[in-house]
């Protein structure tokens, strides 16, 4: 591991985005068509091996359901505007309407508005009345306070997702959320992130976790860097947190936890990239919100936007380029890597000559 001198008294490791690298071809080639795109994590089997990021912009319980139908997981924002309002339709669209410094501000507002819980339990309900896997959303500070009304809703998987989350927080002023027991009591799977390094990784998989979050979440729509300073490039951070899924691994006598990636996923070869370094997954945001059933409408939001204190998000015009049945599946209409992401993936490991996305996480990848 090779480290580099910043000055006299601090020195760094070198780290890489999805930009710096590139996946390699080997010596052999398949059809696309005889690619499984398909994986697994606890009892629930997807035909993809995508998460919709629980962002307003990105996920109601309707589009949740359609990226259900189409073999995706949605996980909705439990503590959105979903669960604040009865009809939040009419907000989104003036929040979509505002500029940047005003949306903010706008955000703030209407996200003031308490979480209801009977709310929560009437959207899950929605979902899983359609059939599909139910997955929710709260963060770390207010798992404690919904979690029984979500998993009394019926919910499949559990995601407890923050900017940055550890098994070890902190606090002279309430009892931090004991996530190994949380975990234990639970009887659904949980998926917990973000994380972003080896040690960190391997704490939050100790904790009983189906699945890691890797990255700060937000994506193209956060500016934690910005704002706190905090980062780190995407392909090492995966590459870290698989090698700590490899190790925790022996450690525990064969579980195995899935790494997800979630962050600076904006393009089919994002995707590709990730499960490269070793994700089993990747969840996204700015892909979907592009969709036209999007409920953001061509407008793009994190939770870190409307944070009462210190945003750390801006919205973002990313527009609208088609169904979100075309996104996944195309045919595409560009040249950019923004639609068809499942058809991209699909040649992507055909070219490479794998069938499996477990098999692609082995394939050769370079610096360039």
């Amino acid at each position: 591991m090779t480290e580099i001198e910043i000055g006299r008294a601090k020195r760094g490791r070198r780290a890489y985005s999805f930009d710096d690298i590139a996946i390699v071809p080997s010596r052999r080639t398949r059809d696309p068509e005889e690619v499984s795109t398909a994986w697994q994590i606890d009892a629930y089997r997807f035909d993809l091996p995508i998460l919709a990021a629980p962002m307003d912009s990105v996920m109601s319980p309707s589009t949740a359901i359609a990226l259900g139908k189409l073999g995706g997981l949605g996980v909705l924002n439990l503590e959105g505007l979903w669960t604040r309002y009865e009809d939040p339709t009419a907000l989104l669209e003036e929040i979509g309407g505002l500029d940047n410094e005003a949306a903010v501000t706008r955000m703030q507002e209407v996200y003031a508005e308490p979480i209801k819980a009977e709310l929560i339990t009437a959207r899950l309900q929605e979902m899983r009345a359609s059939g599909v896997t139910v997955a929710g959303s709260l963060s770390p500070q207010r798992t404690k306070e919904f979690a029984k009304t979500v998993v009394d809703a019926g919910v499949d998987m559990f995601v407890i997702r923050g900017t940055t989350v550890s098994a070890e927080h902190v606090s002279g002023q309430a009892e931090p959320l004991n996530l190994k027991e949380f975990i234990y009591e639970l009887d659904v799977p949980v998926i917990v992130g973000g994380c972003a390094t080896y040690q960190a990784a391997l704490h939050l998989m100790r904790t009983g976790a189906a699945g890691v979050l890797v990255g700060f979440g937000g994506g193209a729509a956060h500016t934690t860097r910005t704002v706190l300073g905090v980062a780190v490039p995407m392909a090492s951070a995966v590459a870290d947190v698989a090698a700590a899924r490899r190790d925790y691994m022996d450690e525990s006598g064969g579980r195995y936890v899935h790494v997800i990636a979630d962050g600076s996923i904006g393009r089919s070869g994002d995707i590709a990239k990730a499960i490269a370094c070793g994700a089993d997954a990747v969840m996204i945001g700015s892909p979907l919100a592009r969709a036209s059933e999007a409920p953001g409408r061509g407008r793009h939001w994190g939770a870190e936007a409307h944070h009462a204190e210190l945003p750390r998000g801006e919205v973002v015009e990313i527009g609208t380029i088609g169904s979100l049945e075309e996104i996944l599946f195309g045919p595409s209409r560009v040249a950019d890597g923004t639609m068809n992401l499942v058809g991209a993936l699909k040649r992507s490991m055909a070219t490479t000559g794998y069938t499996e996305v477990k098999e692609f996480q082995r394939i050769e990848v370079v610096v360039q």
